[in-house]
């Protein structure tokens, strides 16, 4: 179960007047099934807690479901905020600041080489990330490894290292595609560089 943590909405922002110690934790389920009860861990604190209601606009749900966006209310009051993320307390995802993905670069102005410097989107989390290795290009018409590549051009497809600044709490892409995949963002421009599936996170 991955429940990234999109948006906080507190007792002053609930729509019911009525409802003033009203605080929900809204996203997007990316994983697994929630229903009210289950206990869940939250991440980075590692708490756990259990579901107290789950609501969806026509109101509260017995159950949510990928990919259905929802509102959380829980059992405790925790301290959570947008990019933190919601699993089972037996199955975590690892946080990870070193982390092995396969990218597709797509920007013709600058090119991806060992020590660029870029934002990382994955799930509701932004940080910054420095680029460690190039390990190879692929070429997608032989699907030969380039293990002397210095850099990724447009439209070209390699493995690389990242290090981010803060854990993503992330899976490979071959086992939770909204959790694997990332996007990778110019620090100067804000334009899409890049798009990435995980391979491997440590």
């Amino acid at each position: 179960m991955r429940f990234p943590v999109q948006y906080v909405i507190r007792p002053h922002q609930a729509t019911d007047p009525q409802l003033h110690d009203y605080r929900g934790y809204a996203g997007q389920v990316a994983g697994g099934v929630l229903k009210p009860g289950d206990e869940v861990m939250h991440l980075p604190s590692g708490l756990t807690t259990t579901i107290d209601r789950i609501d969806i606009a026509a109101g509260p749900a017995a159950e949510a479901y990928p990919p259905m966006s929802v509102t959380l209310l829980l059992a405790d009051d925790l301290d959570v905020s947008r990019g933190d993320m919601f699993c089972r307390p037996h199955n975590q995802p690892p946080a990870a600041q070193d982390v092995q993905a396969m990218v597709c670069w797509m920007s013709d102005s600058r090119p991806l080489a060992v020590g660029s410097r870029l934002i990382v989107k994955h799930t509701t989390r932004t940080v910054k990330a420095i680029v460690r290795d190039l390990q190879y290009r692929l070429d997608v018409n032989t699907l030969h490894r380039d293990e002397q590549a210095r850099q990724l051009g447009l439209n070209e497809i390699g493995r690389v290292m990242l290090r981010t600044t803060q854990p993503l709490f992330c899976d490979p892409y071959a086992r939770n595609r909204t959790t694997g995949g990332l996007i990778l963002i110019d620090e100067a421009t804000n334009a899409t560089v890049g798009a990435a599936m995980i391979t491997e996170a440590s």
